[in-house]
C-alpha cells in the first residue's frame, strides 16, 4: 500500500521525534544494566530498525528497555558484558523459536483486566521512570536548579496538549522538543541535558562473536537469564501489540512479531547491544502522532544512528526537561483513567486483578505480574464455573430417575457434581442427561468413573445420554479409564431414548 504525501510527512516527523526519545532511555537503561551507553543506544537502534521492517505490527517501536535491564544486572556484574551479548543471541533464538511454533496467538489470551493493569502499571513506571533525571550524583537537585526544570518541564507539556489546537502539520512532542532546547540555548538558561547523562558520540556497531567459552558450563549461565529476558521480551512487546491493535482498530501478527523480535535480538547480541522489545511509551508517541507505517520506526532507527555517528554535540545540547515532558504525557495518555472509575462497578475479582497487576508491574516485573494477573482470572474463573453445575431430576415412566446436569464438568466443579447424586436412595436404572453439559477433561472423566462405581457396588446401573460430539469423544479417547457400564455399549454410544 503506498503512502501520501501527507502521511509520508507525518511517519517521518513522528521517527524523529521518537528517536529523540528513545536517547535518555537508551542511556538510561545502559546505566542500570551496568554496560556502556553506547550498548544501549545500539540496541535501541537496531531494534527499532529491524523489528520496524520485519514486525507484525507497523507502528510500534521497539528498543533497549528497563525490563529487560533489571534481567540482566546480576549477569553482568558476575560474569561480565560478552555473557551479556552470548544471553541476547540465546534470548533471541528463543523467541524465533516461539514465533516459529506460532504461539504468539496465546496472548489473544489474556484477560481485558491483566490488560488494563499491565498498562496502568507502565503508566506509572514510565512516569517513576524520569525521577532519577531529577538527581546530580544521586542527590535531588533543588532551589533555582529544581524550579528552571521543573519550569521546562512544565513548558514542554504545555505545548504537546495546546498546540494540536492551532495545527497538527507537525507532531507536538517534536516541537515541545526543539522549542525548549532553541529557549534554553537562545536565553542561554541553564540546565541539566542529555549530555549530562553521558555521551552519546560513537561509531557504527560492528560483528563480534561474544568472547565466552561456547561450552554446557556457559550455556548453564546464560540460559536462565536468556529464558526470562525472551519472555519479558515477548510479553511486554505481544501485549503493547494488543494495545496498538485496541486504540487503530486493526490487528497487528503475533507470530511474525515474536519472528521479529527474535531476529532483532539474535543481530544486537552480535553487534554488541544489550538487547530489548517493544516500547510502550515510545509506541504511544508515535501512534498517538498518527504515525501507524513501518516508515516511522526506520527513521527512528536511522535517526538515532545518526544521532551518534553525526549528532551527538547537538542531541547532548537538548534539555533533560524537553524529554522529561514528552515522557509525563506518555504516562498520563497510557494510563487507562477510566478504570479507576469502574473499580466500585466491575466484579470484585476483576478489580483484584487490575490493581494485583499493577501493583507487582511497578515493585516486580511485567512477566510475573502478567502471570499473577492471569492465575487470577483463571482461578476466578474456574471457581464461578465450578459453582454453577447444577441437576434437577425426575422419574420416567419406566421407573428410571433422570438427572439432568447443567453446567461444565471439570477439575474444579468434580466434588460438587459427586453430591448431586444419591445412589443409596435411586433405583437401579439411572440416566445423567447431558444435553446443557459439557465433558472437559481428565478430571470430569475420572468423576464420572468414580459416580459409576458407587453405583455398581450397589447392584445398580448408570447411563449417559445426549453427550456432545466433543464429550463422546473424550471419553472414547479415556479407554479403559471410564468403566462400560457407563453407556449401553462398550463404545459408549448413547443410552437408548426408551430409558427416557
Amino acid at each position: 500500500m503506498s503512502l501520501s504525501f501527507a502521511e509520508a510527512k507525518n511517519n517521518v516527523l513522528s521517527g524523529i521525534t521518537v528517536a529523540f526519545a528513545l536517547v535518555p532511555e537508551a542511556i538510561a537503561f545502559a546505566v542500570v544494566a551496568h554496560v556502556n551507553p553506547l550498548t544501549g543506544l545500539y540496541a535501541a537502534f537496531m531494534m527499532c530498525l529491524i523489528t520496524a521492517v520485519l514486525g507484525g505490527r507497523p507502528g510500534m517501536i521497539s528498543g533497549a528497555t528497563g525490563s529487560i535491564a533489571v534481567v540482566i544486572v546480576a549477569l553482568v556484574v558476575q560474569h561480565g558484558v560478552q555473557y551479556l551479548f552470548a544471553a541476547v543471541v540465546l534470548m533471541g533464538l528463543l523467541q524465533l523459536l516461539f514465533g516459529a511454533l506460532r504461539l504468539g496467538k496465546f496472548i489473544r489470551m489474556v484477560p481485558h483486566p491483566v490488560m488494563l493493569g499491565f498498562v496502568n502499571g507502565l503508566a506509572i513506571v514510565i512516569f517513576l521512570a524520569q525521577l532519577p533525571h531529577f538527581q546530580q550524583h544521586g542527590v535531588w537537585i533543588a532551589g533555582h536548579a529544581l524550579w528552571v526544570m521543573l519550569g521546562l518541564v512544565a513548558a514542554s507539556m504545555a505545548v504537546i496538549y495546546l498546540l494540536p489546537r492551532l495545527t497538527r502539520a507537525v507532531p507536538s512532542a517534536l516541537v515541545a522538543i526543539l522549542a525548549v532546547a532553541v529557549l534554553t540555548n537562545v536565553f542561554g538558561i541553564e540546565t541539566r541535558t542529555v549530555g549530562d547523562i553521558a555521551s552519546i558520540k560513537g561509531g557504527l556497531p560492528s560483528f563480534h562473536i561474544p568472547a565466552v567459552p561456547w561450552n554446557l558450563e556457559t550455556l548453564r549461565i546464560v540460559f536462565p537469564y536468556a529464558l526470562i529476558m525472551a519472555m519479558v521480551g515477548l510479553i511486554e512487546s505481544l501485549l503493547t501489540l494488543n494495545l496498538i491493535d485496541e486504540m487503530t482498530d486493526t490487528r497487528g501478527k503475533p507470530n511474525r512479531e515474536c519472528l521479529a523480535q527474535g531476529a532483532a535480538n539474535v543481530v544486537t547480541g552480535f553487534f554488541g547491544g544489550m538487547g530489548g522489545c517493544a516500547m510502550i511509551g515510545q509506541s504511544m508517541i508515535n501512534v498517538g502522532a498518527g504515525a501507524t507505517r513501518r516508515l516511522s520506526g526506520v527513521v527512528a532507527g536511522l535517526g538515532l544512528l545518526s544521532f551518534i555517528l553525526f549528532g551527538s554535540s547537538l542531541i547532548e545540547r537538548i534539555p533533560l526537561a524537553a524529554l522529561i515532558g514528552v515522557m509525563f504525557v506518555v504516562a498520563v495518555k497510557t494510563f487507562e483513567w477510566g478504570s479507576v472509575r469502574v473499580l466500585g462497578k466491575v466484579p470484585r475479582a476483576d478489580a483484584l486483578v487490575i490493581v494485583a497487576v499493577t501493583v507487582v508491574t511497578i515493585f516486580t516485573d511485567l512477566a510475573v505480574a502478567v502471570v499473577i494477573g492471569v492465575v487470577i482470572a483463571a482461578l476466578v474463573f474456574a471457581w464461578q464455573h465450578a459453582s454453577e453445575i447444577a441437576v434437577s431430576t425426575r422419574t420416567d415412566a419406566y421407573g428410571s430417575r433422570i438427572y439432568e446436569l447443567k453446567g461444565t464438568l471439570f477439575f474444579a466443579s468434580t466434588r460438587h457434581f459427586q453430591n448431586l447424586f444419591n445412589p443409596k436412595d435411586d433405583p437401579e436404572q439411572v440416566i445423567v442427561e447431558f444435553s446443557q453439559a459439557r465433558v472437559m477433561d481428565h478430571s470430569a472423566i475420572e468423576a464420572i468413573d468414580a459416580l459409576a462405581e458407587r453405583y455398581q457396588k450397589l447392584g445398580k446401573k448408570l447411563h449417559l445420554r445426549h453427550l456432545s460430539a466433543d464429550c463422546a469423544e473424550l471419553l472414547l479417547k479415556a479407554g479403559g479409564m471410564v468403566e462400560s457400564n457407563l453407556a449401553e455399549d462398550p463404545h459408549y454410544h448413547l443410552a437408548d431414548d426408551r430409558l427416557g
